[in-house]
């Protein structure tokens, strides 16, 4: 039974052509499935806030979006690729991994410490914490076929840093239940901390890959 759960995350199993697509299709929907979940905070900020900060309001379905474009270059390599395609994938692929991993966290932390303060666990929540953490794991899983380095992360960074910015300062971040606004301040705080401890989990898991290749 080892041997077979071993196998599933063997190369020829991830990178084959039916598993990526399955993989494509399933974070194309739940990117889907997250901006429909974000639309009333959307219409909200549209109607009550400068049209820009939109951008920085979905959090995880954009996390899975950048995921999910990155998958493309796996489904279609370009033979011949350019400098500017090499650094849009780079800075693809860093946005794929760290946000992934950060939102992927953040989202399972906020419903078990609204649980721990009386909310409630229901099915949904199970369901959020199931795909939340499958994007953190897939985006670990998938470094190692990636392309992107250490500027790459960098950028990736520097967006999360800036996107918890835009959500403190502007109060456009992403709903959480009332039993934790009183908590905002240490949200706010585990937040950055959050965009820190993915850009390092992401080093680990390049200096990982780079192990594994003898380079």
């Amino acid at each position: 039974m080892s041997w077979s759960l071993l196998r599933f995350w063997d190369r020829s199993v991830l990178l084959n052509r039916a598993f990526l697509w399955l993989l494509f299709i399933v974070n194309a929907a739940g990117t889907v499935y997250g901006y429909i979940w974000y639309w009333n905070q959307l219409v909200y900020t549209y109607e009550n806030h400068p049209f820009w900060q939109l951008v920085f309001v979905p959090d995880s379905p954009t996390a899975s979006l950048f995921f999910t474009l990155s998958l493309l270059f796996l489904l279609f390599p370009p033979s011949r690729p350019g400098r500017l395609l090499t650094a849009l994938r780079a800075v693809l692929e860093g946005l794929a991994v760290c946000t992934s991993i950060k939102y992927g966290v953040w989202a399972v932390v906020m419903i078990f410490a609204g649980t721990a303060q009386g909310d409630p666990l229901e099915w949904q929540h199970w369901m959020l914490v199931a795909s939340h953490l499958g994007m953190a794991l897939e985006a670990l899983l998938y470094v190692r076929f990636m392309s992107f380095g250490r500027l790459g992360a960098l950028a990736a960074l520097l967006w999360l840093l800036l996107n918890d910015t835009m959500d403190y300062t502007f109060g456009i971040f992403p709903s959480l239940s009332r039993v934790l606004l009183d908590d905002l301040d240490a949200i706010e705080a585990f937040t950055y901390s959050l965009s820190l401890f993915s850009f390092l989990v992401t080093l680990l898991a390049l200096a990982f890959r780079r192990r594994q290749n003898g380079k």
